[in-house]
């Protein structure tokens, strides 16, 4: 048995004995001035930060090819929905398919300070009234922390299992991510992804993550650090954080898979070229990226999507320079060296006209599903095929 220490106790001891512990105060190093406190506070927190970035390799990464690249059948179709209209406001729409080919979508809904995340999937006869599927309330339930607003929502289906995350809010933004394994019926409730030893400096989501071939996924997102860098996660097939990359280049990358072990990302940063885009590379499986050319075209300081389509060629959808009035679609037949203006999805020339954050989905069947906001009031969905954006008529 390890002997007891004895330790004084100030109740026990004599007056004199206590004065002179007291005085022995008087030889101590005196408190630092609280002005120099925040700096040595920033210099800890940034010692930290540089240690949790260096995360061990844990070996190479392959991407899940995309099929090989051949003519779309299809014939030009397009036709363009009412996916939701709220009375009060709707944004942020995010598309996939479910295991048995039916759509899904979320997006944010509700009053501006209290907006929610909505799901639904679209049958035959068209989209289910939506149901709630995450809150301010059920957030914080989740993840123990103070929730001030939620941010754009980002949906995955793999297997039986379908993937949420979504950004919450208070002085920073964190990364949730919940799970439901019954077709979105119940979910569970949200973990935090810890992207950054800070806390509320976790960063957002946009665009959909890409598969990997050990079954785990890739998810883009735009960090919370100074910069707003862009970056890279690489996550097991459950979620989990197994390693993550800095992009050169910032806000919110869209990235698209070339093969197994290239992919391409565009990013909403040019740097001294503004209103621009940049694209970054990598040729390992994500591993490494490499800062790439800006772009020619102009394009605003707003959300883009990008997807691979049947053909091979990248399909981009954006915003004119002249803002958000307008959806559009560009298209690039050389990995994205080059882009060529190709569609207007919809326009309106009144100052109330706001369509922006469009999401990108290539279903089985080789149509391709566009969601954007609608005035700010509701959700379209647009379906379309290669023919028509090649310019054929329906």
């Amino acid at each position: 048995m390890p002997a007891k220490v004895s330790t004084p106790s100030c109740r026990s001891a004599s007056p004199s004995t206590r004065a002179a512990d007291l005085g022995g105060l008087e030889s101590r190093p005196m408190p630092m001035p609280i002005s120099t406190r925040p700096l040595l506070l920033l210099l800890f927190m940034g010692a930290l930060a540089g240690a949790y970035w260096r995360a061990p390799n844990t070996g190479a990464t392959v991407f899940l090819p995309p099929a090989a690249a051949m003519p779309s059948t299809l014939p030009a179709l397009f036709v363009n929905e009412m996916l939701w209209r709220d009375n009060e406001s709707a944004a942020t729409p995010h598309l996939t398919a479910l295991p048995d080919g039916r759509l899904a979508a979320v997006w944010l809904a509700g009053p501006a300070d209290a907006m929610s995340v909505r799901f639904t999937i679209r049958e035959r006869a068209g989209w289910r009234p939506p149901v709630i599927i995450a809150s301010q309330a059920s957030t914080a339930g989740g993840t123990f922390a103070q929730v001030g607003e939620l941010g754009a929502p980002v949906l995955h289906a793999e297997g039986s299992w379908l993937h949420l995350w979504y950004a919450s809010r208070t002085l920073g933004s964190s990364i949730n991510h919940s799970v439901s394994t019954d077709g979105g019926k119940t979910w569970t409730k949200p973990t935090r992804l810890q992207t950054s030893p800070l806390a509320n400096f976790g960063g957002a989501v946009r665009s959909g993550p890409l598969p990997l071939a050990d079954g785990g996924l890739g998810l883009p997102i735009r960090h919370d650090l100074i910069g707003q860098p862009g970056e890279w996660l690489r996550l097991s097939s459950t979620g989990q954080i197994v390693d993550k990359t800095r992009l050169p280049g910032r806000q919110q990358p869209a990235i698209a898979i070339l093969d197994d072990q290239q992919a391409m990302a565009i990013l909403r940063d040019a740097g001294s070229t503004p209103d621009s885009l940049r694209i970054a590379r990598t040729g390992d499986g994500g591993q490494h990226w490499q800062a790439g050319e800006a772009l020619t075209m102009t394009h605003p300081s707003a959300p883009i999507a990008l997807l691979r389509l049947k053909s091979g060629r990248l399909l981009l959808a954006g915003n004119p320079p002249t803002g958000r009035q307008a959806i559009m679609l560009w298209l690039s037949a050389d990995q994205g060296r080059t882009w060529q203006e190709k569609r207007t999805v919809e326009t309106a020339p009144d100052g109330g006209a706001d369509y922006g954050n469009p999401s990108l989905f290539l279903g089985s069947d080789g149509r391709i599903h566009l969601a954007y906001d609608w005035r700010q009031q509701g959700i379209k969905h647009a379906v379309f095929s290669e023919a028509w954006i090649d310019g054929g008529q329906p």
